[in-house]
């Protein structure tokens, strides 16, 4: 064996044995995401708040590696007029933040705060429906504190309002628990069965009740995400009983489908 081949064959062991493998590389500061999508029916707790219509819908997240995060995601809704009788408020735009890290190995947490807003509305104002004394509307927009657990696939969270609940007025306090999983059934499809409870003081527990959903999705690649949802709640009597002011029948929380289609950049 010549000098060359023994050459050849030393600088081949060394690359098999990893000296001139690459450093893996290190995990960025933080991340910055952006998604866009459109749902047949938005629907939120089991409620529709399109009234069956469809819906465009955006967001931005930001998160750094510490666990802190930031966000805000928007979305066209007509409940605020349809149901709580305002005469403005087309729009919702959540602003969100909070942190995420590990109680111990395998069990995570998430606790935050979320405003729901919407814009201009003018819920519970002179003139409009529900205005009274004592009030049974109040503006819409609406602050919520949370916690949450992961352990596998399952989640568990809790959320708590900060005031009035959606323009519900003297409704403090009002509580969701959330429980949830991510199901992965390979090739790109998972599974997410759902059920909460939604809690709302002041109102003789004719608000209270319980949502189902069962969520199937299929990621397409490149960001794209396709989705079939099947919705329903029991209970609530204060829904069941409510249809938009045309009178077409349509129960805000009656049983609906919601097909969807998500990209994420």
């Amino acid at each position: 064996m010549n000098l060359k081949s023994k050459t050849a064959l030393a600088v081949l062991a060394l690359i098999s044995s990893g000296a001139f493998a690459q450093t893996a590389p290190a995990e960025p500061e933080s991340t910055l995401g952006y998604n866009i999508g459109v749902v047949s029916n938005y629907s939120f707790r089991g409620i529709t708040q399109t009234n069956y219509g469809g819906a465009v819908q955006g967001g931005v997240d930001y998160a750094h590696k510490s666990g802190f995060y930031v966000g805000a995601w928007a979305s066209n809704v007509s409940w605020v007029k349809q149901f709580n009788g305002a005469s403005k408020g087309d729009y919702e735009l959540d602003l969100y933040g909070g942190y995420k890290g590990e109680v111990m190995p395998g069990v995570g947490f998430d606790v935050g705060f979320i405003t729901y807003q919407y814009p201009g509305n003018d819920s519970g104002a002179v003139g409009t429906q529900g205005y009274a004394n004592p009030a049974v509307y109040s503006n819409a927009s609406t602050n919520e504190v949370y916690i949450g657990l992961t352990y596998g696939v399952a989640t568990f969270k809790v959320n708590q309002s900060m005031g009035d609940f959606l323009g519900n007025a003297n409704t403090n306090g009002s509580r969701y628990y959330d429980l949830s999983a991510t199901i992965d059934l390979g090739d790109g499809y998972s599974l997410v069965p759902h059920v909460g409870r939604q809690t709302i003081p002041n109102l003789n527990n004719a608000a209270d009740y319980t949502d189902y959903a069962l969520t199937l999705a299929k990621d397409m690649g490149n960001g794209l995400v396709l989705s079939a949802a099947a919705v329903t709640t029991t209970g609530g009597a204060f829904y069941q009983n409510q249809a938009a002011p045309a009178g077409d029948g349509k129960y805000i929380s009656k049983t609906a489908a919601v097909i969807g289609l998500k990209y994420s950049f």
